[in-house]
């Protein structure tokens, strides 16, 4: 990306083909699929990019298997259409940023023959309907071949486990890439930039968005000829924004994890518990050195907080403990996330478990704003492609084919699975760091690197013995437009989803970097450290948690997955 301040003069007062409202996964999308069909946009994000939702999923690349048999049972279209849309987008994902994903497979253990069947029987389904998207074909596993890819499970009456592929992908660092990808491409990108109003026309209709920088306090106003609100669980806000007397749609849903140390349940495989007590699937993912384990469905308020809170905890491990051999507590658990889906509701839904994660996309015929709502993480691509095709006919341009299917991200061009290995090659690093960087920057790592050469002490870790190392802190705030210390630590670097304790301990090394960079004063930065350190506190608090070592600190965290 350019500077925050270099597209901040491109974008304050200029005018733009169309400005997209919300800088998560969607938005992100639709504003890269906009400037590659030539059409010139402008992305605006309240907070900062992946900032909520969109950094808040499990980490899972699917198509879906709740959806499949909620499909089947419940004779569900709208079920079936999120299923099969998302198991033909999901190669998509993982090829358009290798860096960022992986295949993953996921063992259903089984403690009965007619589980084996009613599940063997409903995941070749899946692997049909992938069609030409499948990964590889679901299997039944022995009782002893179950166990020796995971061997903490609870052994009384299993007998055996079904498995199949799906994908895996580093959420925040993938939705950065989008961004990346679009501002390379010509477009103009801001974070912390809150629309609060619509500038209008001679004809009543929307021409412009009103902008406050949140980081300076300036205003300045956008004009463009189209506008999407793609501001997933606040799209209502936008809605009612240009148009006060639309009614509400959105029915956002929170959804919590938790982190826990791998060693808990060691495995290369994900573990899906596939029915809860309230009829949901709970997933157990190895995931960047931890074992990740989630998720609830809570419906909440838009501006409902979102943590985790000692409820989520209680209602996790309970039904995580069910499939281990040796239990797991609260005092194990060393990080954890929350976030809102961003469901949207029909008269006759009921519970937010029961709403399908299909997307709709409204163009409101008083003010011409165009909204996509909904969705899920794996059809952010697809979503994007539709809503650009809406937008194309509103600008009165001809539909154009969407050139995103098979256009790699930034950092994805040229990787291979051993690109680690090339920076051990090049620079003075350990192999850990070296995988860390290619699994978050992937090709892009070279950049990062180069600054150690202008300051040779960036190559320092930034806790003693870890992987992430101080040169991404810069490069962050250069090229990332990291504007806070979470913004560095939760979604540029991702320390914040492995350990909150260690996220304390490098506050006061991320802030005195970003002091350097921002030309921060002592007093600001000091406030920033001890702020950024009270949120975590906060979290551990409304867990349950109390502060202390996590059982696996900077100094031996493994490489991300």
């Amino acid at each position: 990306m350019k500077s925050r301040t270099e597209d901040l003069n491109n974008i304050a007062g200029q005018q733009f083909d169309l400005c997209v409202i919300g800088g998560g996964a969607t938005g992100s999308a639709c504003a890269l699929d906009a400037q590659l069909r030539g059409i010139k946009t402008v992305l605006l994000e309240a907070g900062d990019f992946a900032g909520a939702t969109s950094s808040a999923a499990t980490k899972i690349i699917h198509g879906g298997v709740r959806y499949l048999e909620e499909a089947i049972r419940g004779g569900d279209l709208k079920e079936y259409h999120v299923l099969v849309r998302a198991l033909h987008e999901r190669v998509r994902m993982m090829e358009n940023a290798p860096h960022l994903t992986r295949i993953l497979e996921f063992l259903v253990p089984s403690y009965h023959w007619l589980d084996v069947a009613y599940l063997d029987v409903g995941l070749k389904i899946y692997d049909w309907l992938a069609g030409p998207g499948r990964i590889s074909p679901s299997k039944f596993l022995s009782r002893e071949e179950t166990l020796g890819r995971m061997p903490e499970l609870n052994t009384e009456g299993l007998v055996g486990s079904v498995a199949y592929a799906d994908g895996q992908f580093d959420d925040a660092r993938y939705n950065l890439a989008l961004a990346q990808t679009f501002s390379m491409s010509g477009g103009n990108a801001l974070n912390y930039a809150k629309v609060t109003d619509f500038a209008l026309g001679s004809n009543g209709r929307i021409s412009g968005v009103k902008v406050k920088d949140q980081l300076t306090k300036n205003a300045f106003t956008v004009t463009a000829n189209a506008i999407v609100n793609a501001t997933g669980p606040l799209s209502d806000s936008i809605r009612q924004l240009a148009t006060p007397t639309l009614h509400k749609r959105m029915r956002p849903s929170k959804g919590s994890h938790i982190l826990l140390p791998l060693n808990v349940f060691p495995t290369e495989d994900a573990l899906l518990i596939p029915k809860t007590e309230d009829g949901r699937v709970l997933f157990a993912v190895p995931w960047g050195g931890r074992l990740l384990v989630g998720t609830t469905d809570e419906e909440v308020s838009p501006d409902a907080e979102l943590v985790v809170t000692k409820q989520d905890v209680e209602y996790m491990l309970r039904h995580l403990n069910q499939y281990l051999a040796r239990p797991v507590t609260p005092s194990d658990i060393v990080a954890g996330f929350a976030g809102a889906r961003p469901l949207v509701g029909s008269e006759d839904s009921g519970d937010t478990k029961k709403l399908a994660r299909d997307d709709v996309i409204e163009v409101d015929p008083a003010s011409g704003l165009i909204s996509i709502m909904g969705g899920k993480w794996t059809t952010h691509r697809a979503m994007a492609e539709d809503t650009i095709h809406v937008v194309q006919k509103a600008l009165g341009l001809p539909q154009t084919e969407s050139l995103t299917r098979n256009h790699i991200l930034h950092g994805g061009e040229g990787y291979t699975d051993d690109y680690w290995k090339k920076l051990c090659r090049a620079h003075p690093i350990s192999e850990g760091t070296a995988r860390h960087l290619a699994a978050k920057f992937g090709t892009a790592s070279e950049n990062i690197l180069e600054l150690t050469a202008e300051d040779p002490a960036l190559i320092q870790p930034i806790l003693a013995g870890g992987r992430a190392i101080r040169a991404e802190v810069v490069y962050a705030v250069r090229y990332e437009m990291a504007a806070t210390i979470e913004d560095v630590l939760a979604r540029r670097v991702g320390m914040q989803f492995y350990s909150w304790t260690d996220c304390i301990d490098a506050a006061p090394i991320v802030g005195s970097l970003m002091m350097k960079e921002l030309q921060w004063s002592t007093a600001f930065t000091r406030d920033a450290i001890t702020g950024y350190a009270e949120k975590i506190e906060h979290l551990l608090d409304s867990a349950g948690l109390s502060r202390k070592r996590s059982p696996s600190s900077a100094s031996d965290q493994p490489a991300a997955d």
